[in-house]
């Protein structure tokens, strides 16, 4: 055998061998892949979808008109097809009796004539679907109704829970020191949930006195600071920072990049962080 002939036997064998190991890789990947699938389910999905939106995301500092009409759009229309590109993520609504977490969840939804109520007693469930980045989202929105028929599936509404809106009533102060309770509660079944704090009915506190305004809204920055979370002013009835909560949710999830701007002036809708 020439020497010709050895190098070109030799390289042939070399490229045999490493296409074997390509395809074991490839074989081994998608039994790892499938493993991951079953153990911790459509968190392998959520991550793939977080990096194909992080790889895809304009690099300014301010989220353009895109993200803003696919973000507060209305639901995705192809909500019946094919849900293998669909992942779901759950939210949590947490907060006393009366302070409006219904009607705040029902004008985000779009459903003002009711809300779909789960099987689980003490939760209301509703779901919405977005288009975001090409992808497609349904928020699984949780609201623990605040009565004592909550208290006993407090950990099943935190499970899986990737953010917690913590809500009060802004012309209530007792439901604003219930917070911290609902907080603490919340937080021994789940550590990682991004944390909101909401203040509803702010259609009603631009009412009472501006020295009673900011007496509450000094305490409640306070609140929001402890919970190391980013304060809300909002109204159902107006539709006051509704769609922006969930659009401020949306862009930390996913680290889209997108500015918030902060508000800190007594007799407008507070925005702190």
């Amino acid at each position: 055998m020439t020497q010709l002939s050895r190098q070109k036997f030799h390289f042939n064998m070399k490229k045999a061998i490493l296409w074997r190991i390509a395809v074991l890789k490839q074989c081994l990947k998608s039994i790892w892949n499938q493993f991951l699938a079953c153990w911790i389910g459509k968190s392998v999905r959520y991550r793939h979808l977080q990096q194909k939106m992080i790889s895809s995301a304009p690099h300014s500092g301010v989220i353009g008109s895109g993200f803003s009409s696919k973000i507060m759009g209305s639901p995705s229309p192809d909500i019946d097809k094919d849900s293998s590109d669909l992942v779901t993520l759950k939210i949590s609504l947490w907060g006393d009796c009366q302070i409006g977490k219904t009607s705040f969840l029902a004008k985000y939804v779009g459903r003002d004539n009711g809300v779909v109520v789960s099987a689980i007693p003490g939760i209301n469930q509703m779901d919405k679907t977005l288009s975001v980045k090409g992808a497609r989202i349904s928020y699984s929105i949780w609201e623990v109704r605040g009565d004592n028929s909550s208290h006993d599936h407090i950990p099943v509404a935190c499970k899986d829970s990737v953010a917690m809106i913590f809500m009060f009533d802004l012309t209530s102060r007792c439901t604003l020191n219930s917070v911290i309770r609902w907080y603490k509660q919340a937080r021994k079944w789940n550590q990682t949930a991004i944390p909101v704090m909401v203040g509803t009915k702010f259609d009603d506190f631009i009412q009472l006195p501006i020295d009673i305004q900011w007496t509450i809204a000094s305490e409640a920055r306070k609140y929001a600071k402890a919970l190391n979370a980013t304060l809300f002013f909002s109204s159902a009835t107006y539709n006051i920072n509704v769609n922006k909560i969930f659009k401020f949710i949306t862009a930390k999830l996913f680290n889209l990049p997108w500015t918030l701007e902060r508000n800190l002036t007594i007799g407008e809708p507070m925005i702190d962080f």
